[in-house]
């Protein structure tokens, strides 16, 4: 009940967002339309815990400023190889062990190898990752920092 009713806050704070609207009548369709939603979402049955991941809210917002600035230093050295007139690139296409447990936590770490330069997570199969690297360095993996911090986020 209580994701249902956040669920509900969040819809309607965004239609609140993106209406720029405050009569009395506008208010109130946003609130049935968004009171529909949730009740469609229950009978789904994907109001769930990942579905509307509270714990993570906070976390994240100390794990983003870090992704940032590793996003920062990746495209520097991506920049430096990209300019280097011997180009040195050697690109490989690689499986790597993922110790996350949650599906939520699979998809932060694989949507932020991707936002770092040089790398993209092309598939991610139960406890193993595919990472396409362009330098062919291993990437920050499974004991590396990356993988703990989403740990951290994901609430393990």
């Amino acid at each position: 009940m209580l994701r249902s009713l956040g669920l509900g806050a969040i819809l309607y704070g965004f239609w609140l967002l993106l209406s720029g609207h405050y009569t009395p009548l506008l208010l109130g369709l946003g609130a049935a339309s968004c009171i529909l939603v949730v009740y469609i979402a229950r009978r789904m049955d994907v109001v769930d815990e990942e579905g509307l991941p509270l714990q993570v809210g906070a976390r994240f917002l100390v794990y983003l400023p870090w992704l940032l600035k590793e996003v920062f230093l990746s495209n520097v050295a991506m920049a430096r190889t990209v300019l280097d007139p011997r180009l040195p690139i050697r690109p490989k296409l690689q499986r790597y062990p993922l110790p996350l447990e949650t599906d939520l936590g699979r998809v932060i770490f694989g949507n932020s190898v991707t936002l770092t330069p040089g790398t993209v997570t092309t598939a991610i199969d139960g406890g193993t990752i595919e990472i396409h690297v362009l330098s062919g360095e291993d990437p920050d993996t499974t004991g590396g920092r990356m993988s703990r911090r989403v740990s951290w986020v994901e609430g393990r």
